[in-house]
């Protein structure tokens, strides 16, 4: 079996190692990070610069996993490969979208029947990402399967550097609370769709502990046995309007129909064990 990754990067490189342990073949798109797709274990095609190959590689897949985000307002892969992913009808679709499609609900819960209503731009454009490649999909009948990713961290993306470096900041909005994933367990579930696949699904990846963001940083400084970073007002904290714009939506994400359908256990259910072993981890 045959796996072509549309934007090999992080998360990729974490599902590569487990579709190589079931013996699949796996290839990779990156802008420049050849090394870093290869010791994952795919072999790295450059985009721009080998969409020749590329193409031959989609026509070859039996699985393409469209990782690349929205960019210009557009989506990158379905704007250069669409046609040709249309034509070689693979057995397997996934699209890698984000829990910033439903936008804000006040802390309130979320599940995949739940209205899109973004509110950033983001959000805007994974919508109209998701509704280009359902229309694809929907137009030559391919197996597409929609993941809506909550905020992911693992391995070199958690908050331990910043809380040991004093940099880190426990910025505080009433009511304010974020869902998030880790790493391991999105390439988990991404396998159980491959084995299960379910054309026209639709699946939240995200924990069962959505939680404030400065009681992810206190915890992180309490595993370290370090000073809690001082809190911040939301409303008067100095933040880039990216950082800012973080803050725009409230919500809790359910992953109910994931687990249930997929029969997926998470390794990280909540932030607390997946900060424990990302600590466990250092040298």
């Amino acid at each position: 079996m045959k796996m072509l990754v549309l934007g090999h990067g992080y998360t990729a490189g974490f599902l590569t190692p487990l579709l190589r342990a079931e013996g699949w073949q796996v290839t990779g798109t990156t802008r420049g990070a050849r090394q870093r797709v290869a010791e994952a274990g795919a072999a790295p095609l450059l985009w721009p610069g080998d969409e020749t190959a590329i193409r031959d590689a989609i026509a070859e897949s039996d699985a393409i996993l469209v990782s690349a985000g929205p960019a210009e307002g557009h989506d990158p892969a379905l704007k250069a490969f669409g046609a040709r992913i249309a034509a070689s009808r693979p057995r397997w679709l996934g699209y890698l979208s984000t829990t910033g499609v439903y936008g804000d609900h006040a802390g309130g819960w979320v599940d995949e029947t739940t209205p899109l209503a973004p509110s950033t731009r983001r959000g805007h454009e994974r919508v109209a990402a998701e509704r280009e490649w359902q229309a694809l999909a929907q137009s030559h009948d391919l197996p597409l399967h929609i993941f809506r990713l909550a905020g992911i961290y693992g391995p070199g993306r958690g908050p331990f550097a910043k809380v040991r470096a004093g940099t880190a900041r426990r910025i505080v909005k009433p009511g304010q609370v974020f869902s998030r994933i880790h790493v391991e367990d999105i390439a988990r579930i991404l396998m159980a769709s491959l084995n299960q696949p379910r054309s026209g699904a639709i699946y939240n990846l995200c924990d069962d502990d959505p939680a404030p963001p400065e009681d992810v940083i206190a915890h992180a400084a309490r595993l370290l046995d370090l000073p809690l970073p001082p809190a911040e007002d939301f409303a008067t904290a100095q933040m880039t309007p990216m950082a800012r714009s973080f803050y725009a939506e409230s919500k809790r994400v359910s992953n109910e129909l994931t687990k249930r359908e997929l029969g997926v256990s998470l390794l990280y259910p909540d932030y607390r064990s997946g900060l424990a072993a990302l600590l466990a981890l250092e040298p």
